[in-house]
């Protein structure tokens, strides 16, 4: 069985089991996901979706998009799901990139969708309700189509440093074998229930979580976003939950997130972002739990963590998973670093992708004797902790969405009232950090800040869209040019804190 579907659904348990609590208080039975994830397969195979066409899917969250994702890996198709905060120049970018058989949106963008769709080439529209309510007039039954391990189940698009996204093709196998291994690592049951408030475009929500609870057959209380009141309603019914740094720091901010709410639960896991020493220790002293921090990427899944059954130690990410071979390298030759100096963190193992989507330079140059170099810069210390230090590139990481200045950088330096710019990420206590851009006007007693904002609504997702604009007369230089942005970035650090 090399399907991913095939692997996941041979746990699954008697379909009268609960695989999904919804917010409204409906119950998703794994009887349900058989049948509903099979009238979805037979749903794209009659809009003429083909084996390894991609299926784009940018929608709200539901529970029905989950059923297309498990419809999709049956009928043999590649997901791709897109955040819903992209743009319609973005859009436009993926979908002649990807040239998806399929786009699903929702009912309120379809019209402008359908226009992008048409001059991109793609031949299918449909909303999610929509193509949820063709699924169920067709057949509730379909055979699982057998795919090779390495046969791509899903394509996730990554930010480019050059402005330029890639899609990091994930193979049924990387998916497949993250699965089965995190269920080993942090002990999954199918006795779990874990809260579910993460997006599903995302690979934390959409693999990590989802594919683990269906690789041991457990349930989900799957909420449709991160709402902390409803989080402490639902938590004495879970057992576990994973969350990425702001989901604790909002809990942490609410009188009723006590030790006797959570005295029960078994796992916190958080990830996405880096988890400051600092919320690791007052979480621990407000529930008496260690949070669970872990290290993944879009193109590896999950590759070291903190212990299940061991110290969980705040401000670094653990050690490396079972199968994961990592290596900290110098950036420059790949050698190994002594044990307590910083180098990149490199990654080779079942879970690593298969390279970046038509891009075969732009995935040659990113391995190194098999090994993924992730441009995350970390250190080992002497129980094998890894902790990592800071990420080369100037990616910023907030709210768990990377955003890499180049791309930020390029659309402010489009206007024309822009000489050049600087985006930087500055500590932001609820996203982790947020961008910040430094901008030299071309006039230089321009300084509406609301009008440089006003013109990148249209341009950015809003997570990528600065937080604070400057202006300044010149942007500090080294002597061959190069903008400092350790310099801006320590000048600033207390902006928005």
């Amino acid at each position: 069985m090399t399907n991913l579907y095939s692997r996941l659904s041979a746990c699954f348990p008697d379909p009268a089991r609960p695989f999904a609590h919804l917010h409204d208080g409906t119950v998703v039975s794994y009887g349900d996901v058989e049948a509903r994830s099979a009238a979805f397969a037979n749903t794209l195979r009659s809009l003429g979706v083909q084996v390894g066409d991609r299926v784009a899917v940018q929608a709200e969250k539901s529970i029905d998009m989950l059923m297309l994702y498990l419809g999709s890996l049956r009928a043999g198709a590649v997901f791709l799901p897109l955040n819903t905060a992209y743009t319609a120049g973005e859009l436009d970018y993926f979908m002649r990139d990807a040239e998806p058989a399929l786009f699903v949106c929702d009912p309120g963008a379809l019209a402008a969708i359908e226009a992008l769709a048409k001059e991109a080439g793609v031949s299918h529209v449909a909303t999610m309700p929509g193509l949820a309510e063709q699924a169920s007039n067709n057949p509730a039954t379909f055979a699982t189509i057998e795919r090779d391990d390495d046969d791509l189940a899903a394509i996730l698009y990554t930010s480019g440093t050059t402005g330029r996204s890639k899609g990091a093709m994930l193979s049924h196998d990387n998916l497949g074998s993250n699965a089965f291994m995190l269920r080993e690592a942090w002990a999954f049951t199918g006795g779990d229930a874990l809260l579910h408030a993460l997006p599903i475009f995302h690979t934390h929500g959409l693999f990590v979580a989802t594919n683990t609870i269906l690789a041991v057959g457990g349930s989900m209380i799957f909420l449709p976003k991160l709402d902390p009141k409803e989080i402490l309603r639902q938590l004495p019914r879970a057992t576990t939950m994973m969350g990425v740094p702001t989901f604790y720091i909002r809990l942490l901010d609410e009188p009723g997130f006590t030790r006797e709410l959570v005295q029960h639960i078994r796992l916190f896991v958080s990830g996405s972002a880096p988890l400051s020493a600092d919320i690791h220790r007052e979480f621990s002293e407000r529930t008496g739990h260690a949070i669970l921090e872990r290290y993944g990427m879009t193109e590896t899944n999950m590759n070291i963590s903190n212990p299940y059954v061991g110290d969980r130690i705040a401000g670094t990410v653990g050690k490396p998973l079972p199968g994961v071979s990592i290596r900290i390298a110098d950036p420059e030759t790949g050698a190994a670093m002594p044990q307590g100096e910083v180098g990149v963190i490199e990654i080779a193992g079942p879970n690593v992708f298969k390279g970046y989507w038509r891009m075969p330079e732009k995935t040659e140059a990113e391995f190194r004797d098999g090994y993924f170099i992730s441009g995350d810069l970390a250190f080992e210390d002497a129980r094998g902790y890894i902790s990592i230090v800071g990420r080369a590139k100037d990616l910023i990481i907030s709210g768990g969405y990377n955003v890499y200045p180049a791309e930020v950088e390029t659309a402010i330096d489009e206007l024309p009232e822009v000489h050049e710019s600087a985006v930087i990420g500055v500590p932001h206590r609820d996203l982790g950090e947020a961008p910040v851009a430094v901008i030299v006007p071309r006039d230089k007693d321009f300084a509406d800040a609301e009008a440089i904002k006003a013109s990148l609504v249209d341009k950015l997702a809003r997570f990528k869209q600065p937080r604070a604009i400057l202006f300044v007369d010149a942007l500090p230089k080294n002597a061959m040019g190069k903008v400092q942005k350790a310099a801006l970035r320590e000048e600033h650090k207390g902006l928005l804190s």
